[in-house]
């Protein structure tokens, strides 16, 4: 089985090792093997873990729903039905901010649009 440094699961995912050091912490990877020397060891399935767990942590899911989620994967297959309902819970949830950060987007354009032909007035102007 191949295992990952600290610093290669870093670059894999272009996060800061602080990051996964501060990941490992709040219990969203359990399980972490250590070499002789402690040093963290992330083995294939760690390194899946560790990427839901980035993205969950992009799409705006708290720290506290990506424990539960975690705590249920390490359950095991008595939790999918919950896992599934979280999923499509937080599907929605994400879908629902970018709909309104695609609202907020139009009036920035047009703020933008407004300021461009200001500026370019005044520049006519003179």
């Amino acid at each position: 089985m191949k295992y990952y440094s600290i610093g290669e699961a870093s670059a894999k995912f272009n996060i800061p090792e602080s990051t996964i050091r501060y990941y490992e912490k709040k219990g969203l990877l359990p399980l972490i093997e250590r070499d002789e020397a402690g040093r963290r060891l992330f083995s294939e399935d760690q390194i899946t873990l560790l990427e839901i767990v980035i993205y969950l942590k992009n799409t705006h899911m708290p720290i506290s729903g990506i424990k539960q989620y975690v705590d249920w994967v390490v359950e095991g297959d008595n939790t999918t039905e919950r896992r599934l309902e979280m999923m499509k819970n937080h599907k929605q949830a994400v879908l629902a901010e970018i709909s309104l950060m695609t609202e907020s987007l139009k009036k920035i354009d047009v703020k933008i649009t407004r300021y461009t032909k200001r500026i370019q007035d005044r520049k006519e102007q003179k």
